[in-house]
């Protein structure tokens, strides 16, 4: 028996499966869960408001909000962000572009004025004989004119910069012995404030309301022309560019 070779022992080991099928039905789960999402933002956005999807537009072209430093880009406006001398004109661009959108105001370009001076931007609604923003005489707007300052309340309402309203008259005296161009001039920048204020701008954007009467006329050689009388609208620039500009502060190297 000693040359016997000893048994031979077999040991199998049975393979155990945790889980049906393993782990790959959970990275199929993940993606059907991930593209529902997709749809419900979709969704979403098809009915969200035009301000909200230009907003996430915006985004997703600068992430970073680089472009809204440099003045390249308005995408994406809100309420923090500071319209500076660098993008100013893509602010006069972009007013200019809802104006032309709209079929009724469109044709009312001619009488809207627009420049950058050291104060900031300054819209004009110049006024013609008959009257194209306000009744001559009155301070209630035609419905041209509170349309348009509705229009602008909405492209103003979402910046950081305070705004200035201005109301001008041209030489003619006004009929009447209590009330005079001054009262009518400061009362039309008043009303276009109110109209302002109910449809964009917010309470303390305003910073002053002005009535000048005929002192600052826009044509002194002709101080009659209807032109002279207008409501001024200036987004101003940030205290501390103008400082800058006035030289009391620099920039931080």
């Amino acid at each position: 028996m000693s040359g016997t070779n000893p048994p031979v022992i077999i040991i199998k080991k049975k393979a155990v499966h945790h889980g049906h099928h393993g782990g790959a039905w959970k990275v199929a789960y993940a993606d059907f869960v991930t593209a529902l999402m997709a749809l419900f933002i979709v969704l979403w956005l098809m009915t969200a408001s035009q301000d909200i999807r230009k907003a996430i537009a915006g985004y997703f072209r600068d992430p970073l909000g680089n472009a809204s430093k440099t003045g390249s880009a308005m995408g994406g406006v809100g309420e923090t962000l500071t319209v500076t001398k660098d993008n100013m004109d893509a602010l006069k661009s972009r007013i200019e572009e809802a104006l032309l959108k709209n079929p009724d105001l469109s044709k009312l370009k001619n009488y809207v004025e627009m420049t950058i001076t050291g104060e900031g931007l300054r819209i004009e609604l110049l006024e013609n004989a008959k009257g194209v923003f306000f009744e001559n005489g009155d301070a209630q707007p035609t419905e041209n004119g509170r349309r348009l300052l509705i229009l602008i309340a909405g492209q103003l309402g979402k910046l950081k910069n305070r705004i200035l309203i201005e109301g001008h008259t041209d030489a003619k005296p006004y009929q009447g012995v209590l009330y005079s161009n001054w009262e009518l001039s400061a009362d039309r920048a008043n009303v276009a404030r109110r109209i302002m204020q109910e449809h964009g701008l917010r309470p303390n954007q305003v910073s002053q309301v002005r009535g000048y009467a005929d002192q600052q006329l826009r044509l002194p050689d002709h101080p009659e022309d209807p032109s002279n009388r207008r409501i001024s609208i200036i987004v101003q620039y940030s205290q501390t560019e103008l400082l800058k500009a006035a030289g009391v502060v620099r920039d931080q190297p």
